[in-house]
């Protein structure tokens, strides 16, 4: 049965603009269409009467590119655990509910209007280096460097994580550090990722900082906010090879 819901949406011009909660109304919400869905069709309806729309970061809306980045109530993507903003259905809602939706709230992520934040920071952290040396040309044959399960399992597990921010913007230190662990684990423990094993780490540690990213206060914010609940157990391990890098750059020096 359809209902009716009241949501408060951060509406913010720019960046420099002080920005500020909207209410709006929104009757008929059908309780199988997804979060996107519904501010798809609040937007209908602004545009129907003449007012401005609310901008939203979306794109593959299978819960794999990670640009649905919203609080919503106070969490990130939501109340239901592993799961993405495109991922979370009305259901989860009821008759009468009051909705909060608000962009990242995290200095590196610089609000372009709205909901929509730039998160370009990744991207550079990434660049600095997220990548192992291969020859161009056709690809390797998958089994050509035996890898153990239990090691491919680490590195696939790490590799799940999309780069949406959500433990960023759940950490009061808003903090990148399981991002960036995540990140230096899919690469450091399979043999292709060795020969740049330590300066990637520094490299990505480095950059992190710069972008004023905070420092982890093992809290756990991040891993429970996580939609692929990266475990912060990456983040010991990305401790380990920063210390590491630090201690052969010093002997090699």
């Amino acid at each position: 049965m359809n209902f009716s819901i009241t949501l408060k949406i951060w509406r913010q011009k720019s960046e420099f603009d002080t920005g500020r909660f909207v209410s709006y109304n929104l009757d008929h919400v059908s309780p199988d269409m997804s979060f996107l869905e519904m501010l798809d069709t609040l937007n209908v309806q602004l545009e129907e009467k003449g007012k401005e729309t609310v901008a939203f970061d979306h794109d593959c809306r299978e819960g794999i590119c990670g640009a649905c980045s919203l609080y919503i109530n106070g969490e990130p993507h939501g109340p239901d655990r592993g799961t993405t903003t495109c991922q979370l259905h009305m259901r989860r809602f009821k008759e009468g509910d009051v909705i909060y939706i608000e962009p990242w709230r995290a200095k590196p992520f610089k609000v372009v209007k709205d909901l929509v934040v730039d998160r370009s920071s990744f991207d550079r952290i990434i660049q600095a280096g997220g990548y192992i040396s291969v020859n161009t040309g056709n690809a390797r044959d998958a089994n050509a460097i035996p890898i153990g399960k239990t090691k491919s399992d680490l590195a696939f597990d790490a590799a799940a994580c999309i780069g949406c921010g959500a433990c960023v913007a759940a950490c009061k230190n808003a903090s990148a550090m399981l991002f960036v662990s995540a990140k230096v684990t899919q690469l450091s423990i399979l043999p292709q990722g060795h020969p740049e094993r330590y300066d990637r780490v520094s490299k990505m540690v480095s950059v992190m900082d710069q972008e004023g990213f905070g420092n982890c206060t093992n809290e756990g914010e991040c891993e429970a906010a996580c939609p692929k609940e990266i475990k912060k157990e990456n983040i010991s391990r990305l401790n380990r090879e920063f210390i590491v890098s630090k201690v052969k750059s010093a002997f090699s020096s």
